[in-house]
């Protein structure tokens, strides 16, 4: 079993894999790192339970995995798990959420 099925983000948690940049442009001219900035677009790879209110009952998570979400720049955990950068974000820090179905 793969380490990435095994893990398990706790609360309100969900970890993302962001996009690959895109290094070359449709006429086929290489950028440089610097120049690409950051992508703020990232697949949902696993979710926690929800977070607890003060009186006990869970708030499910507002994503599910496989979702395409749009990310703040700054923030976020980076985890490296089988040789793959991840991050773990907060339900409340995600900013949006892409509707595949249009």
């Amino acid at each position: 079993m793969s380490v990435l099925r095994r893990f398990k983000p706790l609360l309100d948690r969900v970890l993302v894999e962001r996009f690959a940049p895109e290094i070359r442009t449709k006429g086929g001219i290489m950028l440089p790192e610097k120049s690409v900035g950051k992508i703020l677009d990232a697949t949902v790879v696993a979710i926690g339970p929800g977070a607890r209110t003060t009186d006990g009952t869970v708030v499910p998570v507002s994503v599910k995995v496989g979702d395409r979400v749009l990310l703040p720049e700054f923030g976020g955990t980076k985890i490296t798990l089988e040789e793959k950068d991840y991050h773990l974000f907060r339900d409340s820090d995600i900013l949006a959420k892409y509707d595949e179905s249009s």
